[in-house]
């Protein structure tokens, strides 16, 4: 059996329970694995106390050190963290925290590998705890953890030197192998791990009768992300009004809600785009079922799982040419790669309305795309690490 030791500062809670659901997706997947036997660790930061009681870390502080959750088994350590400057301290400091935590884990639980699943802290923290421990270390990209940390002050360094000493490196897409390569990665150690996507969850459904269950008469665009400026809602809703009809439903949670909110009414579309907040990830595929079209025109991405889960329900895609977009937006009937510009979005999506493509070619772009392939590459990626 293959003992590999997940860790993900990015995983599922009762407090935040859609943070991360793509790791807990994919390792759930590899746990099922018949020569698997797997724990979870995912850290929690946490500032000192009186901070700490703050609204924002209350729920966080109240998680139970470890749990059974869906099945597996995880351990939630919490690792002390500064507000607002500590970034570069956070692989160190959970590090710290984690290591006496693995030393009594390997006692009943020795685990062959550190399966690292978020760059950073993760990373460098993985690298760390893996020398302490001399057990192989595989980390990987996901977009964001290289792309945006790695322009903080402090942080880059360690994101490379990470990046060096992994004994095995994954990367969403191959742009972001590109990307890793060009911070000075090794380009033999990076392999490029796609996500997968549940049939028997997303496929394509009666569009008419699930618009209808949402109240939508007329074309329906969605938009599901982080609500921050660089994943673009912003453009989207600049969109609507040169889209005739069109309604538009966000997902999702985030620092730029208020900003967001204030632009609906700025425009005058309360009537036209709604903002359903966060929803369960199983509330996800009817409502990307419904939608003519699914937008994200973010100005920075991996390789978005959503981009997969929305073509497996037959809703082609409108988004930038970013990161591993090429590999899933790549025929016309998956959709359009456009400038992030609401004009570009709108016209974009009105060639969408006019001539909609069949069901079976947007299908056909994401065919390759399942949880079987992932697991199979993941297992093999971490036996290879194991056998040295």
């Amino acid at each position: 059996m293959l003992r590999v030791l997940t860790l993900s500062s990015l995983f599922p809670d009762a407090a935040r329970p859609t943070f991360g659901g793509f790791v807990a997706k994919q390792t759930m997947a590899l746990a099922a694995h018949p020569d698997v036997t797997l724990q979870v660790v995912a850290p929690l930061g946490l500032p000192p106390w009186p901070l700490s009681r703050h609204a924002r870390y209350a729920a966080l502080a109240a998680l139970p050190p470890r749990e059974t959750w869906q099945g597996l088994t995880v351990h939630r350590p919490r690792f002390p963290i500064v507000p607002a400057i500590g970034g570069p301290l956070s692989p160190r400091l959970m590090a710290r925290a984690l290591l006496p935590l693995l030393r009594r884990i390997r006692r009943d639980f020795p685990f062959d590998v550190i399966d690292a699943e978020f760059f950073y802290p993760d990373g460098p923290a993985a690298v760390a705890l893996g020398r302490a421990l001399r057990v192989p270390v595989s980390i990987k990209a996901r977009g964001s953890d290289i792309h945006y940390w790695s322009e903080r002050p402090g942080c880059r360094r360690q994101i490379v030197a990470a990046g060096r000493a992994a004994d095995g490196l994954l990367a969403v897409s191959g742009p972001l192998r590109q990307d890793m390569i060009a911070l000075g990665m090794p380009a033999d150690r990076i392999r490029v791990h796609h996500t997968g996507v549940d049939p028997g969850l997303f496929h394509p459904r009666d569009r008419a009768a699930e618009k209808a269950a949402l109240g939508v008469a007329g074309p329906l665009l969605v938009s599901i992300g982080y609500l921050i400026e660089r994943k673009g809602q912003r453009l989207a809703i600049e969109a609507i009004p040169a889209i005739p009809g069109a309604t538009l439903l966000i997902v999702g949670d985030g620092p730029a809600k208020a900003e967001l909110e204030a632009g609906i009414a700025a425009l005058g579309l309360g009537d036209r785009v709604r903002m359903l907040g966060p929803l369960p990830h199983a509330a996800l595929p009817p409502l990307l079922a419904a939608a003519d079209i699914m937008v994200l025109p973010s100005s920075s991405e991996g390789l978005a799982n959503v981009w997969v889960e929305a073509l497996a329900c037959g809703t082609p895609v409108i988004t930038a040419d970013v990161g591993g977009a090429r590999e899933v937006v790549n025929r016309p009937a998956a959709g359009r790669l456009v400038p992030l510009d609401p004009a570009a979005i709108a016209a974009a999506a009105n060639g969408i309305l006019r001539d909609p493509p069949a069901v079976a070619e947007v299908l056909a772009a994401v065919a390759g795309f399942t949880w079987e392939a992932n697991t199979a590459a993941l297992h093999a990626h971490l036996d290879r690490l194991r056998a040295g």
